[in-house]
């Protein structure tokens, strides 16, 4: 029953698979450089969130500005857009900061 040809290919298929088990969990590329920028985070976290909110207030002023001026102007066709795309860009920023706090622990 060994030497039978359909019994060769599991058989071979189970040694490469054995054989390349120990590569598959002794490689864990990444780990390292995650936890070195996740200390980098820490760091730098609340500059960096202070600044993106400084910039997030200043580009709604100016885009209320713009809108304001649209308004003025006579342009009245697309303001609701404008609006919902300013307001919703600065919820992003919002959001985003307390995904990246949540995502690397900053307390």
């Amino acid at each position: 029953m060994d030497n039978m040809p359909g019994h060769a290919a599991p058989r071979v298929a189970a040694a490469v698979l054995l054989s390349c088990l120990p590569v598959f969990t002794g490689a864990q590329p990444g780990i390292n450089e995650f936890y070195s920028a996740s200390g980098e985070m820490h760091r730098w976290y609340f500059s960096l969130s202070d600044l993106v909110l400084v910039i997030g207030a200043i580009s709604g002023i100016l885009g209320g500005l713009r809108i304001y001026a649209n308004w003025q102007s006579g342009k009245h066709h697309h303001i609701d857009a404008q609006v919902m795309g300013w307001f919703l860009s600065c919820l992003f920023l919002i959001l985003a900061g307390t995904f990246l706090k949540a995502l690397y622990g900053v307390n």
